[in-house]
This record gives C-alpha cells, structure tokens and sequence, in this order.
C-alpha cells in the first residue's frame, strides 16, 4: 500500500469520558460482547468514551489516554515529530538522539481503552484481523448512524460506527486504533479502516492523529 501519511490537525471539543452501558451483552449485561472467536475475547459494545453504539465516542492520538482539543506534533506525547521520538520506537532514524526501546505494542499506562477497567485494552492488529476472520460484515444505518456490523456465528453482534479520524479525512469512513505499530516505521500505527466500499487493516495515519477506540478484553 502507498504510503500517504496525513498532517495531525484538527480543534475538537469531547465529552467527558464514560463507559458504554447499552446494546447487546453477554458478558454479566456489562458491556461486552462474546462472538465465539477462536481466542475468546470479548468485544465492547461502545467505543471508549460512549454511551450507546452508535455514538462516536473520544478521540485518541496513539499512546495517549486523554482526548484534547488539537491532534498535532506539536502536543504529540511521545515526540515532536516522526524522527524525534521518544518512546515506542525501533528504528534509530526515528529517535531523538538515535533513542530506541523496542516496543512495538501498546503498554496498558498509555492505553485509553485501560480506563474501562478488567484488563481491557486496545486490540492488536491480528486481533482485528481475527475479527474480520471469523464474522460476517455487512455496512449498514443504525439508529440513523451509518457504520458497519459485524455478526458471529453464536448470533451475537456488534455496531462501529463511521468515526472519522481528526483531522477530518473523508465522510462516512470509520477509522479505529490497534495497539500494534508497523514493525520497520515506528511513526505509524496499524489500524482498521472501512467504509461502504469494503474494509481493511490501514497504515497511512501518523501516530498524532486522533481517533476512536473499540476495547477489547478475556472473560473474567
């Protein structure tokens, strides 16, 4: 995939931050949903920062845990640029003063799905995958919001929404963070993208920009 990585900038204003408490459940009727995938995670309902499934919750730069009202290298937590960063990063070139650390996945300090508590966090990219794997989609309007279904097996079923990513990118996409970093460009995260003409797993976004989170987390 070409690369064309986008300028991180946008003034926004976010609701405080709160757990989903609606839609279907199976988990204890607490927010989360079983889809019978092969590695029993369970789905939220909501996007982190949303109270129905349809809503589109906070905005997140990748790494960090609090909305804010510009997404910019300028107020970037970890780097002023895509070559000075200063945490989650492999490759000298990327690093201020050469700095590297290796990680390449999110760590649960610098999750924003962390916050739902009971070790929930943002999914991985395979974990996306895996998703895509083993459900139907189909895009769809729910409750007068347009975004994508997905349906397992068990009958069970989540709603993502169209959220788009800040700044703005294109009308009626929905942009969603993994955890997971592109191995050999540690400025750009892996995450899922979809609109009505398909879906797939994108890495076109620097790490600044802002978007939505749907948590992941194992049975308790």
């Amino acid at each position: 995939m070409k690369k064309i990585m986008l300028v991180c900038a946008a003034t926004l204003t976010f609701a405080a931050m709160t757990a989903c408490k609606s839609g279907t459940t199976t988990d204890n009727n607490s927010g989360w949903v079983d889809l019978g995938l092969p590695s029993g995670l369970l789905w939220a309902t909501c996007n982190v920062g949303a109270d129905t499934p349809e809503e589109f919750g906070d905005y997140f730069a990748w790494g960090e845990t609090q909305p804010k009202d510009e997404y910019t290298w300028d107020n970037y937590r970890f780097g002023s640029d895509q070559m000075h960063l200063t945490k989650y990063c492999s490759q000298q070139e990327y690093g201020l003063k050469g700095f590297t650390d290796s990680l390449t996945t999110l760590k649960s300090e610098d999750d924003a799905a962390a916050s739902l508590g009971d070790g929930a966090r943002t999914p991985t990219r395979e974990e996306w995958q895996e998703l895509m794997d083993n459900t139907t989609s189909e895009w769809t309007t729910q409750n007068g919001v347009k975004g994508i279904k997905f349906t397992a097996s068990n009958g069970n079923a989540i709603f993502l929404p169209a959220a788009e990513c800040k700044p703005h990118c294109h009308d009626n996409t929905g942009y969603y963070w993994s955890s997971s970093l592109i191995p050999d460009e540690s400025f750009g995260p892996y995450l899922f993208a979809f609109s009505e003409n398909g879906k797939e797993i994108n890495d076109n976004f620097f790490r600044c920009c802002g978007f939505t989170i749907r948590a992941v987390r194992l049975p308790k």
